[in-house]
C-alpha cells in the first residue's frame, strides 16, 4: 500500500498511538482532554501525506534538505501551531521532539508489514516521509522557541519594571537619611519605606530562586522540623503588613497546628498568598487568614474581597508568568506587570510537603486560596 494512502486510511489508528504516547510524557498530560492531546496531529499527518504524494524535483529535494522549503517557517502551518500550543501547555522541547520521533516510528511500524515488496518506490516514499516529518518538527520547534524567547524577554522586562520602583525608593531614602538635619519622625518613616522596599525585592528574589530551581529540575530543598503553622502565618502576616500597611489582616487560628514542615518554605508560601490577597483585594479591605487543625492535616484559607478570578483561569494562575488582566487593585499600580511567579512557587512548596492548593472565587464569597498540608509529609 502506498504510504500516503496508508496514512489517510489508518488515521485513527495512528492518532490513537500519538495520544497514548503523549500521555506517557511527564508534563501534566493526565489532565489534558483528548482534543488537546491530539492537537493538530491529524492536520500534520494529512499535510505529510499530501507532501509524500506530490512531485518533487532533485533541486527541490536538495533545497528542502537545506531547510529552504517554501512552506518551512510558516507560522500558520499545523505543525507550527502545534509547537505554539505545546509550549502553552508546558511541554519541554525534548518532549515536543519525542512526539515526532514516536510519530515517525509509529507510522513506519504500522505501514511496513503491509508492504509486499521493498521496491525503489517504497524507499522513495520512506525518504519523502522522513523529509516531511523533519520539516514538521522544524516548524514546531521554530514556533516553540519563538514563544520561549518572547516569554524570556517579557520576563526580563517585567523584572526590570518591578525592581525599578523599590530601587528608586531606596535611592531616595538613602539621600534623605544622609541629611544631618532630618527630623527623627521623618527618619523613622523613611526607614519604614526602606524596609518595605527591601521586603518587596526579597519576595521577588525568593520567587525567582524557587522558579529557577524548579525549571532546572533540581527542585527546592526542604528541611522538615517541628513547626507551628500559626506561628508561620503570623510571621507572614507581619511581612505582608509591612509591604501593604493600609491593608487589614484578620487572622483566626483553631485546633492543633503543629506538624513536620519546613518553616522557611512555608513562610514563603503563606507570604505569597497573603501579599497576593492584599495586592488584588479591595483597597483597605480585610484579608482573612483562617488556619484549622484537622485529624491528619492542617487547612489554611486566605480570603479577600475584590475582582473575581474566572473559573476558566483557576488552573492557569498557578502556571509561571501568568498575568490576568482586570484582576488587581489600582491603588497598587498596574498588576499586569507582576512576575506571575508567587502562586506557582506556592504550589510547588505545597507539593513538596505532600499538600495542595485550591482556589475558589465568586462575587458572594470573594477569592479564597486553600492550602492543605499533611502533618507528616508522605504519611497521607
Amino acid at each position: 500500500m502506498r504510504l500516503h494512502l496508508f496514512i489517510e486510511r489508518h488515521m485513527d489508528e495512528i492518532l490513537a498511538e500519538w495520544v497514548a504516547f503523549a500521555r506517557t510524557l511527564d508534563s501534566g498530560t493526565e489532565d489534558m482532554t483528548l482534543l488537546q492531546l491530539r492537537d493538530h496531529a491529524e492536520a500534520i499527518l494529512r499535510s505529510i501525506a499530501v507532501d509524500i504524494d506530490s512531485r518533487q524535483s532533485s533541486s527541490e529535494q536538495y533545497q528542502k534538505s537545506r531547510g529552504n522549503s517554501p512552506d518551512e517557517g510558516s507560522p500558520h502551518s499545523a505543525a507550527a501551531i502545534h509547537g505554539t500550543q505545546r509550549y502553552q501547555v508546558k511541554f519541554t522541547l525534548a518532549q515536543l521532539s519525542a512526539e515526532f520521533r514516536a510519530l515517525r516510528a509509529t507510522v513506519l511500524r504500522l505501514w511496513l508489514p503491509r508492504v509486499d515488496t521493498l521496491s525503489v518506490d517504497t524507499i522513495r516514499e520512506m525518504i519523502r516521509f522522513n523529509e516531511s516529518i523533519d520539516q514538521a518538527l522544524a516548524e514546531s520547534i521554530g514556533t516553540f522557541l519563538s514563544r520561549s524567547n518572547q516569554t524570556r524577554d517579557l520576563f526580563l522586562a517585567i523584572l526590570g519594571h518591578d525592581l525599578r520602583a523599590p530601587l528608586a525608593t531606596l535611592a531616595a531614602s538613602g539621600a534623605l537619611l544622609a541629611r544631618p538635619d532630618l527630623p527623627a519622625a521623618d527618619a523613622q518613616k523613611t526607614v519604614t519605606r526602606v524596609r518595605r522596599s527591601t521586603l518587596v525585592m526579597s519576595h521577588m528574589v525568593d520567587d525567582l530562586i524557587g522558579y529557577t530551581r524548579t525549571e532546572l529540575g533540581s527542585g527546592m530543598p526542604i528541611t522538615l522540623a517541628p513547626t507551628d503553622i500559626g506561628t508561620v502565618c503570623r510571621s507572614a502576616i507581619e511581612d505582608a503588613h509591612s509591604t501593604f500597611p493600609v491593608a487589614q489582616f484578620d487572622p483566626h487560628f483553631e485546633g492543633e497546628l503543629g506538624g513536620m514542615f519546613d518553616s522557611v518554605r512555608l513562610h514563603q508560601l503563606f507570604t505569597n498568598l497573603i501579599v497576593n490577597a492584599a495586592k488584588h483585594g479591595i483597597a483597605g479591605g480585610p484579608v482573612r487568614v483562617h488556619a484549622v487543625g484537622l485529624a491528619d492535616s492542617i487547612r489554611v484559607d486566605v480570603n479577600n474581597r475584590g475582582p473575581t478570578i474566572p473559573r476558566s483561569a483557576w488552573r492557569e494562575i498557578f502556571q509561571p508568568l501568568v498575568q490576568l488582566s482586570g484582576v488587581g487593585s489600582e491603588e497598587h499600580g498596574d498588576r499586569r506587570t507582576s512576575l506571575g511567579l508567587g502562586l506557582y512557587v506556592a504550589r510547588e512548596i505545597a507539593t513538596l510537603h505532600g499538600g495542595s492548593i485550591e482556589v475558589d472565587s465568586s462575587t458572594e464569597r470573594g477569592t479564597t486560596f486553600t492550602v492543605f498540608l499533611p502533618r507528616t509529609p508522605g504519611a497521607t
